[in-house]
């Protein structure tokens, strides 16, 4: 079992930054990639980025490519995102996610109770 913890969100204006955290207990952090999804209201959760179990291999979503950036310190099994350049469409509920390196389907195992950012214009 592995329990996720989600930080750092807030309220920030438009073209501010914020780092979100994910702090991972339980089970051998290093075997999960690692995942943030978002969630706006009266919209369906989409993917925003991932994270190789080494920290080597990353992808964004097309919308925060260049904005936002994931990394991982499997020392401190936590997962981060820094997003710069906020807009108002990147206000959502935020949620990491972990999935077992020897998944192959596209779901996920464990799941944080998210934290919410809320862009100002």
């Amino acid at each position: 079992q592995v329990q996720l913890v989600e930080s750092g969100g807030g309220l920030v204006q438009a073209g501010g930054s914020l780092r979100l955290s994910c702090a991972a207990s339980g089970r051998s952090f290093s075997v999960y990639n690692m995942a943030w999804f978002r969630q706006a209201p009266g919209k369906e959760r989409e993917f925003v980025a991932l994270i190789g179990q080494s920290g080597t291999t990353t992808h964004y979503t097309d919308s925060v490519k260049g904005r936002f950036t994931i990394s991982r310190d499997n020392a401190k099994n936590t997962v981060y995102l820094l997003m710069n350049s906020l807009e108002p469409e990147d206000t959502a509920v935020y949620y990491c996610a972990a999935k077992h390196i020897l998944r192959i389907d596209r779901q996920y195992d464990y799941w944080g109770q998210g934290t919410q950012v809320t862009v100002s214009s």
